[in-house]
C-alpha cells in the first residue's frame, strides 16, 4: 500500500472513531460520572477502552489509524462500546481491511449493464426503474423511469459530460431543491452511501474524484461529510415532486446485483390505489408519447 494511501485510511480511522466516541455520553454508555468539569464532548478515551476491554495504549493506538492486524474480537467489543450500528460496524470491517494490505482484495465495480439487466428493466413497464453504482451514476433506466428522473436528465449539469449523476445533481444543481421535497434528508442519505463506499471500495480513483469535487463546490456536502456518517440504501419512501404530476410519495427498494459487482437496481412501487400510482399512471402515459422521456443527447 501506498503511503498516501495508508495516511488516507488512517484519517478516515482515526475521525470516524474520534466522531462516534463524541457522540456517547457516559450516562449512555452506563458509566458513572463525578464532577461536571468533562473537557471533552461525549466519552474518553480511557473510557471507550475500559468498555472495550482493551488497555487504553491500545484504544489510542486504534483511534490514531491502526486498525492494521486488529482481530474480529477487537473489532466486536470496539463496536459494542461505541454502540455502532449495522451500517456502522460494517464501516469499521472495511476500514480495517483496507488498513490491512494482505486482508484487502481489489475492490471491482461493473462498468456496465448486462443485456439481461436492461431487458429486466424494460419489462417493468408499470413502474419507475434504473440501475446504478455506488458512486450514483445512473447507468440504465426503463421509460418510466427516466420520466420520473427527467430534472436530471434534463439539468445542464450534463449536457457535456456523462452519465447522470444523482449525487452531483443533488448537491451541483439549485433545481434539486424542487424535486426532493425533503432535500436535507436526500442530502444527509446520498453522503452517508458515498461515505461508506469509500470503506468498501478506499482505491476507487472515481469515488475519490467525485467527492473531492463535490466537497469543494457544496457546503452542504463538505459540512455532511465532515460528520462521518454511514448509512446503508436499502429500502424507504422517497418524496419527489415531478414538474408535471406534482407531489409523490413513492416507496422505494434497492436490491443489489450478485452478478455485478457495485451496481444495484432501484425501484418504486407505489401504494395501490394512491395519489402516487394515479400520478405515475399520468406520467406512464405521457411518456408514451415522448412528452416527457429526455435522450441521452438532450
Amino acid at each position: 500500500m501506498a503511503d498516501r494511501d495508508k495516511k488516507s485510511v488512517a484519517a478516515e480511522v482515526r475521525e470516524f472513531l474520534s466522531t462516534r466516541r463524541a457522540r456517547i455520553t457516559p450516562e449512555q454508555a452506563g458509566l458513572p460520572v463525578y464532577g461536571d468539569n468533562r473537557r471533552v464532548a461525549g466519552l474518553r478515551r480511557e473510557e471507550v477502552a475500559l468498555l472495550a476491554g482493551m488497555s487504553v495504549d491500545y484504544y489510542v493506538r486504534l483511534e490514531r489509524g491502526n486498525l492494521s492486524g486488529a482481530s474480529d474480537s477487537v473489532l466486536e467489543s470496539l463496536a459494542h462500546a461505541l454502540q455502532l450500528d449495522e451500517a456502522e460496524r460494517t464501516h469499521l470491517y472495511d476500514l480495517a481491511r483496507a488498513a490491512t494490505p494482505s486482508g484487502r482484495r481489489p475492490t471491482v465495480t461493473a462498468s456496465r449493464v448486462r443485456p439481461t439487466i436492461l431487458r429486466l428493466l424494460d419489462s417493468m413497464a408499470d413502474v419507475p426503474a434504473y440501475v446504478r453504482n455506488a458512486r450514483f451514476d445512473i447507468l440504465a433506466a426503463n421509460t418510466l423511469g427516466l420520466a420520473l428522473y427527467a430534472p436530471l436528465f434534463d439539468s445542464p449539469l450534463f449536457a457535456q459530460r456523462g452519465p447522470v449523476n444523482s449525487a452531483r445533481f443533488l448537491f451541483l444543481d439549485p433545481t434539486s431543491k424542487d424535486f426532493w421535497v425533503d432535500w436535507d434528508k436526500g442530502a444527509d442519505d446520498a453522503v452517508a452511501f458515498l461515505r461508506i463506499e469509500t470503506g468498501r471500495a478506499p482505491h476507487d480513483k472515481a469515488l475519490t474524484d467525485l467527492i473531492g469535487e463535490l466537497t469543494t463546490k457544496s457546503g452542504d456536502f463538505a459540512r455532511r461529510w465532515a460528520r462521518h456518517d454511514v448509512k446503508f440504501h436499502r429500502s424507504g419512501v422517497k418524496n419527489l415532486r415531478h414538474p408535471l404530476v406534482g407531489d409523490l410519495a413513492l416507496p422505494y427498494e434497492a436490491m443489489e446485483l450478485p452478478a455485478d459487482p457495485g451496481l444495484r437496481l432501484n425501484f418504486y412501487t407505489p401504494e395501490p390505489d394512491s395519489p402516487a400510482q394515479e400520478a405515475l399512471g399520468l406520467l406512464a402515459s405521457w411518456a408514451s408519447t415522448g412528452t416527457v422521456v429526455p435522450t441521452a443527447n438532450d
